[in-house]
């Protein structure tokens, strides 16, 4: 059991709030716009592998995703695409940018409850304006201690994070729906990881569960979360 803990960081996108849902639906749209080029499992592959080249470049977020939506229509048509289809790109993920938020099941619960007794840290990958639009809008803005807009997750990124805003990682514990950015690099660090699976994940944060370690949990929704660190608590 988590006992100890001080400091808790939340992810929030597809933790907190609906994500890759948006990025789904506009990859469908995406792909009616290039049917005429070619098939959509083709042009999910060769977007999925713009997106990985260009992470260095853009970093992550709906921005990224939009240029090289855009990258990609050029590629699979030879230069051939229609400027009113590179308008249409434009116009999806401006709406992406303006999607209103649709808080997950448990999370503002889970988030106002913590609060009373811990250091709360949002701890989210993502472009710097979007995320703060998405937190302001959530309404759960107040409720944190400390924001963390970070270009990658890595084991340095939570010393940092959790020595910063409280005693380290040892007493620390960080909550997410990605086993590759949220979980495993905090339990390197000697955070507890705490994994929320969300229906949807996108391919480059999957990763193999680190099943066997004694600081990892796998939980259904947040509400689970605070049942487990009221647990801890009542056995101290």
């Amino acid at each position: 059991m988590p006992q100890g803990v001080q400091t808790i960081g939340f992810d929030a996108d597809d933790t907190l709030w609906q994500n890759e849902s948006f990025y789904r639906l506009t990859q469908g749209r995406f792909a009616e716009l290039l049917a005429d080029y070619t098939d959509r499992d083709h042009l999910y592959e060769r977007l999925l592998e713009a997106e990985r080249r260009n992470l260095g470049h853009y970093g992550f977020g709906i921005k990224g995703f939009m240029l090289s939506m855009i990258e990609t229509a050029i590629e699979v048509t030879e230069a051939k695409v229609p400027a009113s289809v590179i308008a249409e790109l434009l116009s999806a993920g401006q709406e992406m940018l303006a999607h209103p938020i649709h808080l997950l099941p448990h999370a503002e619960e889970a988030v106002r409850e913590l609060a009373s007794s811990h250091t709360l840290v949002l701890i989210t990958k993502g472009d710097l304006l979007d995320q703060e639009r998405k937190l302001a809008q959530s309404g759960l803005g107040d409720l944190f201690d400390a924001v963390e807009i970070v270009s990658q997750k890595t084991r340095a990124t939570y010393e940092r994070a959790f020595g910063t805003h409280g005693a380290g990682p040892e007493t620390a514990m960080m909550i997410g729906n990605s086993l590759k950015s949220d979980v495993i690099p905090a339990l390197e660090a000697g955070a507890w990881g705490v994994y929320v699976p969300h229906g949807l994940t996108w391919e480059l944060e999957h990763a193999e569960a680190p099943e066997g370690h004694d600081r990892y949990r796998e939980l259904s929704d947040l509400g689970a979360v605070v049942e487990l660190i009221r647990e801890a608590e009542s056995q101290r």
